[in-house]
């Protein structure tokens, strides 16, 4: 795969985020209220360092292997590029994520809580976390059941290396934008019903949409979109809105 240039990925990021400015000023919003997070899935490290040559601090990534080989490859010369990991994780993994990432935004079971706050303390480390949310009720995605999260958010506050700072999910996966604001909807209320609560956590982010859909999820009150393909090109295979 062609590896995204410092040109591409400079003038990407100057479209994606006047989008983005425009979505919010649709939405009455603030730019400042919503956090574009770079996904680099795929990619390899020339795209990393191009992309911190341009300014970028935090890259997402689903998967573990790609996070330790880019750290690897890059963590001498870019010692403040940080990690953020978006995709399901494997308790088995849970030690390479408690010793490099700097936010896990799929947190969806007790296990992996217990198992990533033994790890963190082993570390001497915390670890910003979000909960990952089906907000479509795809059986094909991650995530707990919405009517699950207000009792896990009880459970896992024990786990005091966690810091539970919010919410994550992957709407439906379709040209229907009715349906996706439909998903995007259950998480803005899931977030209300969590702050009106009391529940243990912040309860301020919510990370929801992606290259294709980023624009109305600003508009339905994400604060961190993770947007890969708008950025660095087109991934081949089926995961091409990331």
């Amino acid at each position: 795969m062609t590896e995204a240039s410092i040109e591409q990925i400079t003038a990407n990021l100057a479209s994606v985020r006047s989008r983005m400015a425009a979505a919010c000023e649709r939405a009455g919003r603030s730019p400042d209220e919503v956090r574009l997070l770079p996904v680099s899935k795929t990619f390899g490290s020339d795209t990393v360092r191009a992309a911190h040559a341009v300014g970028i601090r935090l890259l997402g990534e689903n998967k573990v292997q790609e996070v330790q080989q880019k750290y690897r490859e890059t963590h001498e010369e870019l010692p403040d590029l940080e990690w953020a990991v978006i995709g399901h994780l494997q308790t088995n993994k849970a030690k390479v994520v408690a010793q490099l990432a700097s936010e896990f935004q799929a947190l969806d079971s007790l296990r992996l809580a217990a198992e990533l706050d033994k790890r963190l303390r082993n570390a001497d480390r915390s670890l910003t976390v979000l909960v990952q949310v089906n907000s479509s009720g795809e059986e094909s995605k991650y995530g707990l059941d919405p009517e699950q999260v207000p009792a896990f958010a009880e459970e896992i506050a024990q786990y005091d290396r966690l810091r539970v700072s919010g919410l994550m999910t992957l709407a439906v996966n379709s040209p229907d934008l009715t349906m996706v604001a439909e998903n995007f909807t259950v998480m803005t209320e899931l977030q209300e019903r969590l702050r009106s609560s009391g529940a243990p956590g912040t309860w301020d982010d919510l990370s929801m949409g992606m290259s294709n859909d980023f624009e109305l999820a600003i508009e339905h009150g994400a604060t961190t979109v993770r947007v890969g393909t708008a950025i660095f090109g087109t991934r081949p295979g089926p995961d091409v809105w990331w």
